[in-house]
């Protein structure tokens, strides 16, 4: 059972960041500041912000680094901490995933490029802290099948999967006592829109979310519902739960963050304020809570709690993700790809808003799915995916 912890009683958990310098890796930082006795920071990579990793290694006295793009390299060594080692691409991640003093690997990674540094890092034993969707949606059942076998945590960074995650904490019935898992969703920032007038949106209109801060993707996301969508397939994958037992809930204030049914009728809900340093938190210290400056909920200024039903019929994307979480095989590796090159030809100003969600049907019905596919078999599902749908925007 969880318990609080009031002073250290052992080392602090030594925490690898893949994504360093996005929305979640600079959360994460911001927690390793609050509780540095109970995290501690040891490996750290970027994509393309090299000032900036190199600024986060000299506060944090981090040695081992890594950057997407070998052209910034000098750029890190030259200003992260003297003796640094900086590692370079899909290699340099890798590398970072296997260190050996880590206790923890904490992949915020957007897209596919975690998938790999996950297995590296649950083969070198070590527990997974999972803020990129990707890597379950594409490869969720040997991911977490390498996991059992290798005896390490897979824990959810992810505010929705955190919150399951807590509400389902000692629940002796395991899955079979679960009737239901409610993710709850924002509705973005056209949750009220029309069908048509969603036909005018413009990137910069779609990446004005109304309750979190995130990087681009994952808002367009979060604007599609795609990202509900992928956290579907997610839940189904952590929770050992069929995907007719993961439901969707529109909630605008996104303060109630998810919630799990029970055969017998109670509800758990995980309740706090809008801020991802409180899953991120939970994910490195648990079993255990501990203290911090977070700010608490102000009940009496919520005033309100609203809930709807998705609007399935103006936004696909829950409707085929349910499809691809349910066939499984490739399925949901090719509708993950497809949508990612759907949002950059969006975010690009090549095709509509609509336009997203209808590229990945396209790409997803003209697929013949591969069952129990193995990591090769997703790979190569995943690069035609993309191939097929930037042959569709052509």
């Amino acid at each position: 059972m969880p318990g609080v912890m009031e002073r250290k009683d052992t080392q602090p958990k030594k925490v690898v960041i893949l994504g360093s310098t996005g929305s979640i890796g600079t959360s994460a930082l911001k927690v390793a500041r609050e509780i540095p006795d109970y995290m501690e920071v040891v490996g750290l990579a970027a994509g393309r912000q090299a000032e900036e990793l190199a600024a986060q290694a000299r506060e944090f006295g981090v040695k081992h680094l890594a950057i997407a793009d070998e052209s910034l390299r000098e750029t890190v060594t030259g200003s992260a901490p003297a003796g640094a080692e900086v590692g370079v691409g899909a290699e340099g991640l890798r590398e970072l995933a296997c260190l050996p003093e880590a206790d923890m690997i904490l992949i915020s990674i957007v897209g596919t490029a975690g998938l790999q540094p996950a297995l590296d890092a649950i083969e070198a034993g070590k527990d997974l802290a999972v803020a990129s969707k990707e890597i379950l949606v594409m490869a969720g059942e040997i991911v977490m099948s390498a996991a059992q076998q290798a005896g390490v945590k897979v824990l959810p960074v992810d505010s929705e999967h955190n919150a399951i995650f807590q509400c389902l904490e000692g629940n002796a019935g395991g899955p079979e006592a679960v009737r239901r898992l409610l993710l709850t969703a924002s509705g973005g920032p056209f949750r009220t829109a029309s069908a048509d007038s969603l036909e005018g949106v413009t990137p910069e209109q779609a990446l004005k979310h109304p309750t979190w801060e995130m990087g681009p993707k994952i808002t367009i996301d979060s604007a599609t519902l795609f990202n509900k969508g992928l956290e579907m397939i997610e839940a189904r994958w952590l929770f050992g739960v069929g995907m007719d037992r993961v439901e969707v809930v529109v909630h605008p204030q996104s303060i109630v963050h998810s919630m799990a049914e029970f055969v017998d009728g109670s509800v758990l809900a995980q309740v706090s304020t809008t801020d991802m340093c409180f899953p991120i938190q939970y994910a490195v210290t648990w079993p255990h809570r501990v203290a911090h400056s977070l700010e608490p909920l102000d009940f009496a200024a919520l005033a309100r709690l609203d809930f709807e039903e998705p609007r399935s019929d103006v936004f696909p994307a829950l409707r085929l993700a349910r499809e691809a979480g349910t066939r499984c095989g490739t399925l949901p590796a090719v509708m993950n790809a497809a949508n990612e090159v759907a949002v950059d030809a969006f975010l690009g100003g090549s095709i509509s808003f609509p336009r997203i969600w209808g590229l990945v049907e396209e790409v997803m019905t003209s697929h013949q799915v591969v069952d129990s596919p193995s990591l090769e078999a997703l790979l190569e599902a995943d690069y035609e995916a993309r191939e097929r749908a930037r042959e569709e925007l052509r």
